[in-house]
């Protein structure tokens, strides 16, 4: 077999073919299956028109690299100089083997690609996949990197301080609220993890998929801060040990010799915070130069750390059973029973800034504080997810590597409560910062050693993984203010680091352990808080995506996490909880804003799919009551071909639409309908379909658009106005432009389609909305005066009344005042007509101008000049209809009417007809002349007569009034009289 040739195996034995093979008018090109391109299609028609949709294809020839990679297929002979066709050709895809990559052509296992993001160019290598990097299994690649940034700084100097201060029986209370945090974290981190391959980011990059980008960046920022601020922790922590260790290296020095007012017998030397600045500032400096050099040499010393910290604890275990009880003096008694009951509750008392007990200190301790000062000590369990990428199987690595460092220092912690409140004195727990280091065997320096080490490299690792989480963002493309820091796939993120730097020398100068603690804990809980709701969600919603393999899961173990997170948070101080959520709230607004459009489907969309369906089954099909109805618009964009190719929909549409909801509440549906064949319209159709969807946005509207390919307009609107919608979601207005170049566009087409929409509208019980004057309809910018003006003739279900309420809603007509014009037979009483409306009016709770017109029976001849325009008018359609007639009759035809029967003209109702709108423009004209907008009935297509004469009627009807709405109901109630 050539190079690039696919290999697949058949029934009968193997069957090959090249990479130029075109079958069925489709080219296959041959990919190994290893690259990540292979999740595109492999088989392009260059004559189709969905190849333009097509990814740039890039195919690079091991050992032609040098050369330049070249582009495009390449043509290549099969065995024996022909090609064989395959199997599965029929089916128009290539294989399964080669298509999702489960084999290469000599059956070794490659790893299943990821998706490349839309857009991006895909490089395909044409040969045998490259060796894999060593990958890190359970032990080395999620357990040890855990347990060592878990066991950190506050186990070792903190630790039997706060058995101390909150007592045994506190003090395992405080370890097993903190662990069932971190536990239950870890169960949702888990499911969450086992879900689909993890990318880099950790957490931000779980939270970011689940919850959508802007919790997503909100929540990884702020744990980034957190990583930041983790990292001066520990260097802190390293600088206080080693003064401790070695007080001669102390530039600065203080000497404690009263606690509690009392003097010592040996005086307490406490590192000075200016020390801790000036150390804590080099050392950062010095790791930061480490980070500089690169990762590689870090992830070759990491496992080392943890040989000291192992040792150490190791250490110190055994000093405490070999602990001396002749000398209680010193504050070590050794495992003792009484030592264990005097250190059973409580003792919060005040303490200077170095810990101290103090009646004059300005810190007073409580088990909310002990919470924060804790809480990095349980801290870590991401340790593992920020390795993903490094590991041989991610789902089977990330749930038992990290849950069993969770129950380890769980442990740990509990059986080191019971110790240290059994082996010394609570003075001795108090005022040894260092008490670990005092009993270990066999002698301190271990533990001083052990502190150093393992500090030290907690804060490389924070160095290391806050500048990666940072960069991860940037990556992402969601906030423009973060490209700065954007680096490529294989390169170092040290613009990242030096401002992770920054932040840590920062924190560094404040100097005070105790001070930092709790703000590294508000940033790691909100991580966390994040980590149990995105699970809390998605196990929620259980969408069919949603299959970890990690089972032991429930949603309701997930919210129990969040909750803990947040109760202890406000545990510790509320007002950091406040800072903190705000300081979330800020960057998640932030995005919101500024940032990216980004869809990762996230559990959000999940949820609002879901409350959609509920909603929509909830609703129903029966009818909607009055008091719930809302109008839902059909809109066609472009009607009557009005409109230049490049605009997808009529601005002036558009701001009536807006109109036509109150405060922009409710859907409007935007539709175009495209002439022609759906197969060789669909990419047309879809194009267009997201330039009026971009156009709708641009123009603030709540809709959404729709594209329909159908031969002619009439059948395209047919199929909308029959299958738009679901439910009591359906559109129920259809608004559309009146065709006012009817005339001299096209004097048969255009009636015959207005004719069928209205009639169709009719049928179909849809309201129908048509706007005279559209090019002259105000935005939202153009204030309008006078009136609106309703020319209420037939009951219409409230619809128009409602229509100028809506307009009142707007800026454009707020200033505006409604006039309602009665139309009244002759001998009617117009009086009592009158107060029956107002008395509707009022209960209806709107204002308006009651104004009862009589259609008289005059003779349009008398009326003078006032009408001449109308008559001008009413003249012009008669000689034209004549005319019409005339030719009809010379040609001797009997023309068809829509329905198949033969048109039979009675001149009398056409008389009728145009007398009727006659007499209703000269009304309309003598009362609105000036109106804002005038609101007219529309008369429904009258049976037997022609579209041409329909046309005639409106033409006559909307003669010279500016604007003007004429609006059909459709006989069901959208106002009521009751609350």
């Amino acid at each position: 077999m050539d190079k690039g040739d696919i290999e697949e195996a058949g029934s009968n034995g193997e069957e090959e073919f090249g990479s130029g093979t075109r079958l069925g008018g489709r080219q296959y090109r041959p990919v190994v299956a290893h690259d990540r391109a292979v999740v595109e299609m492999s088989s392009i028609d260059p004559g189709s028109p969905s190849s333009s949709t097509l990814k740039n294809i890039k195919v690079v020839v091991p050992g032609e690299v040098g050369s330049g990679a070249r582009e495009g297929p390449r043509p290549q002979d099969g065995v024996n100089g022909h090609q064989k066709e395959s199997k599965l050709e029929l089916f128009g895809f290539d294989s399964l083997v080669n298509i999702l990559g489960l084999k290469s052509m000599t059956g070794e296992q490659i790893a299943a690609p990821s998706s490349p993001r839309d857009g991006e160019d895909i490089s395909i290598t044409q040969g045998h996949p490259k060796p894999a990097a060593l990958k890190m299994g359970t032990m080395m690649g999620v357990f040890v990197p855990c347990l060592q940034n878990i066991l950190g700084i506050i186990y070792y100097i903190r630790f039997t301080w706060i058995v101390g201060m909150a007592g045994i029986g506190q003090g395992l209370v405080l370890v097993l609220l903190c662990g069932i945090c971190t536990f239950l974290t870890t169960i949702s981190l888990s499911a969450i993890a086992t879900n689909g391959a993890m990318k880099g980011g950790g957490p931000y990059y779980l939270i970011g998929r689940a919850l959508g980008p802007e919790v997503g960046i909100s929540i990884g920022l702020c744990f980034f801060l957190g990583n930041a601020v983790a990292g001066a922790l520990y260097v802190l922590g390293a600088v206080e040990t080693f003064l401790k260790a070695f007080p001669a290296a102390g530039i600065f020095r203080e000497t404690i010799t009263k606690v509690n007012g009392t003097a010592v017998a040996e005086s307490i030397g406490s590192p000075n915070s200016h020390d801790l600045q000036i150390y804590g500032i080099v050392v950062t400096i010095l790791l930061c130069f480490i980070v500089f050099g690169g990762v590689k040499m870090i992830n070759r010393v990491a496992p080392a750390f943890l040989v000291p910290v192992l040792l150490s604890i190791f250490c110190i275990f055994i000093g405490i059973f070999l602990a001396k009880t002749d000398d209680p003096d010193t504050g070590i008694t050794g495992l003792r029973l009484k030592s264990f009951k005097d250190n059973w509750g409580s003792a919060y008392q005040m303490t200077n800034n170095a810990g101290i007990p103090d009646p004059t200190g300005g810190t007073y301790w409580s088990f909310n504080e002990l919470v924060g000062l804790f809480f990095p000590a349980v801290t870590g369990i991401m340790a593992g997810s920020n390795r993903s990428a490094s590991l041989k199987d991610t789902q089977k690595s990330i749930p038992i590597g990290t849950l069993a460092a969770t129950l380890t220092t769980t442990v740990l912690y509990l059986i080191s409560v019971l110790f240290f409140g059994a082996v010394a004195t609570r003075n001795k727990l108090l005022t040894d910062r260092l008490l670990t280091a005092t009993i270990a065997w066999p002698f301190p320096a271990i533990v001083h050693v052990g502190i150093i080490l393992s500090t030290l490299g907690a804060a490389l690792q924070s160095l290391t993984g806050a500048p990666r989480l940072l960069a991860a963002i940037a990556n992402d493309d969601i906030l423009p203010i973060l490209n700065y820091f954007k680096v490529a796939d294989t390169s170092e993120p040290h613009i990242a680091t030096l401002f992770t730097a920054f932040i840590c020398i920062g924190c560094v100068v404040i100097g005070n352990l105790d001070l930092i603690t709790p703000t590294v804990t508000m940033f790691y809980l909100l991580c966390y808080s994040g980590v149990n709701l995105s699970c809390f969600l998605l196990d929620l919603l259980d969408a069919p995506s949603w299959r970890p393999r990690w089972k032991y899961h429930h949603w309701s173990l997930s919210f129990v996490g969040a909750s803990l997170c947040i109760v202890i948070m406000f545990l510790i101080s509320w007002s950091f909880t406040v800072v903190a959520i705000a300081l979330a709230s800020l960057i998640y607004k932030y995005v919101g804003l500024k940032g990216k459009a980004g869809d990762w489907g996230d559990g959000f969309k999940s949820a609002y799919f879901q409350l959609a369906l509920r909603s929509l089954r909830s609703l129903g099909a029966n009818q909607v009551h009055p008091k719930n109805w809302y109008p839902i618009p059909l809109v066609f964009c472009r009607p009557w071909g009005q409109l230049p190719e490049n605009v997808p929909c009529h601005p002036k549409l558009a701001d009536f639409a807006n109109c036509m909801k109150k405060k922009g509440r409710g859907m409007s549906i935007f539709v175009s309908i495209l002439d022609g064949d759906y197969y060789e319209c669909a990419e047309e159709a879809k194009e267009a379909c997201k330039q009026l969807a971009t156009y709708i946005e641009y123009k603030r509207c709540e809709g959404v658009a729709e594209i329909v390919v159908a031969p002619n307009m009439t059948e395209g609107f047919r199929g909308i106005i029959q299958t738009m919608g679901l439910g009591n979601l359906k559109p129920n207005i259809v608004v559309m432009r009146y065709p006012e170049i009817w005339r001299r566009e096209n004097l048969t087409e255009i009636p015959s389609t207005f004719v069928g929409i209205i009639n169709d509208c009719i049928t179909a019980n849809k309201a129908v909305v048509i706007i005279k004057g559209l090019d002259e309809w105000p935005n939202e910018y153009q204030r309008q005066y006078g009136t609106i003006d309703l020319y209420w003739i037939v009951r219409d279900g409230g619809l128009m009344l409602l229509l100028s309420q809506l307009l009142l809603t707007k800026e454009s007509f707020e200033s505006c005042k409604i006039q309602l014009f009665c139309i009244a037979e002759e001998d009617s009483d117009a009086e009592a007509l009158k107060a029956d409306v107002k008395k509707f009016l009022y209960d209806l709770r709107m204002q308006a101008e009651v104004i009862v017109v009589t259609m008289k029976s005059w003779d349009i001849r008398s009326e003078g000049n006032s009408q001449e325009d109308s008559l001008e008018a009413f003249d012009a359609a008669q000689r034209r209809i004549s005319d019409y007639l005339g030719e009809i009759k010379r040609q001797g035809s009997n023309p068809l009417l829509p329905n198949g029967k033969p048109m039979v003209v009675n001149e009398q109702q056409v008389e009728k007809f145009l007398y009727t709108m006659l007499k209703l423009n000269s009304t309309i004209l003598n009362y609105s002349r000036m109106a804002a907008v005038v609101l007219v009935s529309l008369p429904p297509p009258p049976l037997n007569h022609p579209a041409y004469f329909y046309m005639e009627y409106m033409d006559l009807l909307v003669e010279n009034v500016p604007r003007m709405l004429i609006v059909r109901g459709y006989h069901r109630d959208v106002v009521t009289l009751f609350t």
